[in-house]
């Protein structure tokens, strides 16, 4: 590790003096929620210098809790102190309205299934270059999509979620954001999104191009500026770029693996992969349309072939250089979905060392993390903050 590791650590001691001062300058009390008041230096104002830091990210609400995507988990997330909610990755009906669901295809997370009446619509289709078979949004219309109820996506690793499926149907992208301006006024207190563009190229190529859809709604509610509470984020750069076009909204490149390529870079023919976006030279093009990145964990800290965690890289610093927050995905609390050496036994329900795990991901110096488990995640960063 070099003086730029050095820098870093440093920079995340004098966060953490900054955070936890905050922290007790606020009163706050470590209740049932693990609720803490962070807040940075420089963060400070509006827009999303307004968010604490380390901010904890809804991920699809509180999908540890209640099945995903649905107002249940948004509401819950809400309630256990998050500071914004993923509501939601955005795909669209057959008639054109943005729906909130983790994929287009909707047979593991709906009871699509028990209709016989939608029978004939499963299908198989290449979803980004992956046959896919089930059933999918863009063949129902909306009014055929609230006949259904959503499910919980993983029963064998949330078999607890299992008594809420049926219970919520899918929300549109235009019921969230009423949604969210009602909760706003009811908290007295301003409630972010991190809405997503799903497969953008491919919805693009049938005629149903997510970007201007999610203009027009962001304009019809007054959330389409630079300090409005929606974050819009994209495994797919051109969709950010698009989005930066249309909106003055903050905007965030999403990150998979280092080894793969953004679907609308292979469609176009763009050698380009993970690897070379996260260098300085890539972070640095990033930067010039967007606010922020969201790495996946691994891009962060890496895992060696058991798993374990081995030495972050100098993505969190680089970002930074760039002038990039860094909001990596995702912390589960489950066994199966921790780095091996947080885990507890092989119960694949059983949670593990998940407040381990944050720390480790939080001494890294992201700016936040989306969580399945909100509570979790506001007790790791307060216990970071005031350490």
């Amino acid at each position: 590790m070099g003086t730029q590791d050095s820098d870093e650590r440093a920079r995340g001691t004098g966060r953490r003096a900054l955070l936890g001062a905050a922290v007790l300058g606020a009163g706050a009390v470590l209740g049932a929620a693990g609720t803490a008041r962070a807040a940075d230096a420089r963060h400070a104002g509006g827009g999303l210098k307004s968010l604490p830091v380390p901010t904890v990210i809804g991920h699809r609400g509180a999908s540890g809790y209640r099945p995903e995507h649905t107002f249940g988990s948004y509401q819950l997330a809400l309630d256990l102190g998050a500071d914004i909610i993923e509501a939601g990755d955005l795909v669209p009906t057959k008639d054109g309205h943005l729906v909130c669901r983790h994929e287009p295809e909707i047979g593991g997370t709906t009871d699509v299934s028990a209709h016989p009446e939608f029978a004939d619509r499963k299908t198989t289709k290449t979803l980004d270059g992956v046959a896919t078979t089930g059933w999918f949004t863009e063949d129902f219309t909306l009014a055929e999509l609230k006949t259904l109820r959503a499910i919980e996506r993983i029963p064998a690793n949330r078999p607890h979620n299992t008594l809420y499926d049926g219970r919520w149907e899918i929300p549109t992208f235009e019921e969230v954001l009423q949604w969210q301006d009602e909760q706003t006024r009811r908290r007295g207190k301003q409630v972010w999104i991190y809405p997503e563009t799903k497969h953008p190229t491919y919805f693009r190529a049938l005629g149903l191009g997510l970007e201007e859809r999610v203009a027009t709604l962001l304009r019809k509610y007054g959330k389409d500026k630079k300090n409005s509470p929606v974050i819009l984020q994209s495994f797919e750069p051109s969709s950010i770029q698009r989005l930066n076009k249309l909106l003055g909204n903050p905007l965030v490149v999403l990150l998979s693996s280092a080894n793969t390529r953004p679907w609308d870079f292979v469609t176009a023919g763009d050698p380009r992969t993970v690897a070379d976006l996260v260098t300085p030279k890539g972070l640095e093009w990033i930067a010039s349309y967007a606010q922020g990145i969201g790495p996946t964990l691994d891009l962060v800290i890496p895992k060696d072939a058991s798993g374990n965690l081995t030495t972050p890289t100098t993505l969190v610093a680089d970002a930074h250089d760039a002038g990039l927050i860094l909001h990596p995905y995702t912390m589960r609390n489950e066994n199966p979905f921790l780095p091996a050496n947080f885990r507890k036994g092989t119960d694949p329900t059983a949670y593990g060392d998940a407040f381990g795990a944050f720390k480790t991901y939080f001494e890294t110096g992201i700016d936040g993390v989306f969580s399945d488990n909100a509570d979790t995640a506001l007790m790791a960063r307060a216990a970071f903050v005031n350490g």
